[in-house]
């Protein structure tokens, strides 16, 4: 257990208590405290007496009252509480094999944790989960959970996972959703393997759960030239896309029909690979997997567009012309940033711009987008250009909290070799719009 006390939350009801940073939580209500399943479960009540060991190693007893559902307070130096749980499958189609050697450890390591689903949406594949995991998540309503099903073959999704344990994760699924746990299901669609008829099967298995499945998305495989020695796999073209497309929204359709709402949804890199326009904001029904890259573009299209028309007409006039900029960003999404700016110079024409659609040489052409670009090919690819007063980069291109690409560069090595100022442009429309102003 590393329920080590890292800090209290000021004004908190553990802050009312003689808590302090070093101390460990042992119980909660005489009930042990193994991880962040426990602790949150255990502290919900509005009553509650808790056990610690102080750093001398004496006993600690507090008991404190606070509203129901109201958070205790304490923010401990492990997040879990405990060992996070890596994964122990083998995936056909895992994008950690395909990349290359060199990179920071933690690039190569997988989580398969189903208190990260819950805590961080993480999708986890349920291969690992013991009895006694699975009747915690359904004694303590444990909910949203988010799992990579790919197929309900027990034969073909432990293939697929290159676990024996595969045909397992498919009977806790089956028995979290009976129990009215919610679902949220991701499908990585490989051509040949698991599309076709065995896209349908899969479809029509989930739809039997009922409702316990919230949502699903189906994305293409990514492939990346990093693929010695694993297994041979063809990426997703454009008829194949669109007889996915068919597929998902012949049975999200269904689900409309028969339950008022969908479920099932494509990723937006299959309607661009299929040359299809992205659906209606309506047809999202409140972005359920845009974190999955379901409507992530029709969304920021949207938040652009909304932002544009909320302009006053003193912003547009506001400073006179704006220096010339340029923006970088993924082939996938260069259609779309380059309508956005045609868009917003018609309205506003002190706007003047470029898109720069960044080629990833560092994984191969067949990644396009821009969350996997790098440092290096940034610089590689643009330092010929003429890019104007500053450069225009998404957020989703570095590490999280972080500003560092992928391969280690950091945003000031761009800009120093560039000779130009970075703006982060936040993963929102309304926040591009304000870079494409200057602010």
């Amino acid at each position: 257990m590393s329920a080590i006390v890292q800090s209290i939350i000021p004004g908190s009801a553990a802050a009312r208590t003689t808590i302090v940073p070093g101390d460990i939580l042992r119980k909660i209500n005489g009930e042990t405290i193994d991880d962040v399943l426990d602790y949150r479960f255990r502290a919900y009540d509005d009553e509650l007496f808790l056990e610690l060991t102080g750093s001398s190693g004496k006993l600690k007893l507090c008991r404190l009252r606070k509203p129901e559902g109201e958070d205790l307070g304490l923010v401990f130096e492990n997040a879990l509480m405990d060992k996070e749980r890596s994964c122990a499958n083998n995936c056909i189609f895992c994008f950690i094999d395909q990349n290359p050697e060199g990179m920071r450890n933690t690039i190569y390591y997988k989580d398969d944790d189903v208190r990260l689903s819950f805590l961080q949406g993480n999708y986890v594949t349920l291969t690992n989960l013991s009895h006694r995991d699975v009747a915690r998540i359904i004694k303590f309503r444990i909910s949203p959970i988010n799992v990579s099903i790919h197929t309900l073959d027990p034969e073909l999704r432990s293939f697929m996972l290159g676990n024996k344990r595969g045909e397992r994760g498919i009977e806790i699924l089956k028995e979290l959703a009976q129990a009215g746990i919610m679902l949220n299901c991701q499908i990585v669609c490989c051509p040949g393997v698991n599309d076709g008829e065995m896209l349908s099967k899969t479809i029509r298995g989930l739809m039997a759960q009922g409702a316990s499945i919230h949502s699903v998305s189906v994305v293409p495989v990514g492939l990346t030239k990093h693929r010695a020695g694993l297994a041979e796999l063809r990426a997703v073209a454009c008829a194949d896309a669109r007889k996915i497309i068919r597929t998902v929204e012949y049975f999200n359709a269904m689900c409309v029909k028969a339950r008022g709402t969908g479920v099932f949804f494509c990723a937006d890199e299959l309607y661009i690979k299929a040359g299809y326009d992205l659906p209606s904001d309506a047809y999202y029904e409140g972005y359920p997997q845009l974190e999955n890259g379901v409507g992530m573009m029709r969304s920021f299209v949207s938040e652009f567009e909304e932002a544009l028309l909320a302009l006053k007409g003193h912003e547009l006039r506001a400073k006179g012309q704006v220096e010339p900029f340029s923006v970088a960003t993924g082939v996938l999404a260069e259609k779309y940033l380059t309508n956005i700016l045609k868009l917003a110079s018609t309205k506003c024409d002190r706007i003047s711009g470029s898109v720069h659609a960044i080629r990833n040489d560092f994984y191969g052409e067949s990644v396009t987008v821009s969350g996997l670009v790098t440092g290096g090919d940034l610089i590689a690819q643009l330092k010929n250009s003429k890019l104007g007063s500053r450069l225009l980069v998404p957020k989703n291109m570095l590490r999280h909290g972080d500003e560092i690409f992928l391969d280690d560069i950091t945003v000031s090595d761009v800009s120093n070799v560039l000779n130009i100022p970075i703006r982060i442009v936040q993963q929102d429309g309304a926040d591009l719009l304000q870079a494409f102003l200057g602010n």
